[in-house]
């Protein structure tokens, strides 16, 4: 992995202080990592870590208020809220613990959303085969409050891997879900890697789902604790 070209994310002493009502908290205190083309890293630790601060950075949803962080190459500590969007847009697919849908649209409109704020002309059709291939075709009229936590995680799925994302961030993906519905949900976003070619960095308490990822990266009070415990 020491081409540049192989390395998809790399941050160099990357920092984050964020305000807290006592003042300034430092959140994630110098880290160094890349992450390579194709690659599954895993995000390991104790909660207040900083794993979720640490894949927010990758995403540029939060911005480090010290180092660098680069994402295919280009330094997300310098865009500007706009490129920012339309970089992470283009490039990234996000999936959160809390599905994160919007409640007033079906699932077909929840995934196609992504793409129509980029103009893609064939949005609903792309959208369609997404929810196929997550299995959820014939839900695709379906609002989110008239679905499972499972079902409405896949739709999350769906809308993050339309994009065809190079990078898929994953923050506990399993974390609301039984562990039936948490197994699928884990098949699925190991397939969408796959089918994508994607390079998927995933923050997990779940040690089977960490046990799948080429690597494993374990953060304690904001750094870096190496060797990961077997």
């Amino acid at each position: 992995m020491g081409l540049m070209g192989d390395t998809v994310l790399s941050l160099r002493d990357a920092r984050l202080v964020l305000d807290g009502n006592a003042g300034p908290v430092e959140i994630l205190k110098g880290i160094t990592l890349d992450v390579g083309q194709g690659e599954t890293l895993g995000l390991v630790g104790p909660s207040g870590s900083g794993k979720s601060s640490l894949l927010m950075l990758m995403g540029g949803l939060e911005r480090a208020t010290g180092g660098q962080v680069l994402a295919l190459g280009q330094d997300l500590t310098t865009m500007d809220e706009d490129r920012l969007a339309r970089f992470r847009m283009a490039n990234m697919g996000v999936v959160f613990q809390s599905f994160h849908l919007i409640p007033t649209m079906t699932a077909l409109e929840n995934v196609a959303v992504p793409l129509e704020l980029a103009g893609v002309a064939d949005a609903f059709d792309r959208a369609a085969a997404e929810l196929d291939a997550v299995g959820l075709g014939r839900r695709a009229g379906h609002y989110p409050a008239q679905m499972s936590g499972g079902e409405q995680q896949r739709v999350a799925l769906a809308r993050a891997a339309v994009v065809r994302p190079r990078i898929l961030l994953a923050d506990e993906p399993t974390g609301n879900l039984d562990g039936v519905n948490g197994a699928a949900i884990m098949d699925l976003l190991f397939g969408l890697r796959d089918r994508h070619g994607a390079t998927l960095v995933l923050v997990t308490h779940a040690r089977e789902l960490a046990d799948r990822c080429d690597r494993v990266v374990r953060l304690v009070d904001g750094r870096i604790a190496d060797p990961v415990p077997a």
